[in-house]
């Protein structure tokens, strides 16, 4: 069984590496960009029986930084 955890920066809170991605991509002609935001995938191999809410716990314990972070699990 496999959890998808996709971390990313809540709205409003500053992205410099989103920032530097839509900078980048109009440097190299890509007008028609406008935002960029930034995140992370986690990939999870996870034993039997493991539930989403467990899941849930070790984003808000370890993986997400809750107060900045927003996640979303999938599981796969």
């Amino acid at each position: 069984m496999k959890a998808i955890v996709t971390v990313m920066l809540k709205q409003g809170v500053l992205d410099p590496q989103g920032e530097a991605v839509k900078s980048a991509l109009g440097a190299m002609g890509f007008d028609g960009v406008t935002g960029a935001r930034q995140g992370k995938v986690i990939e999870l191999d996870l034993a039997e029986g493991t539930t989403e809410a467990q899941v849930g716990e070790m984003c808000e314990k370890l993986l997400a930084n809750t107060v900045i972070e927003s996640y979303r699990v999938e599981i796969a």
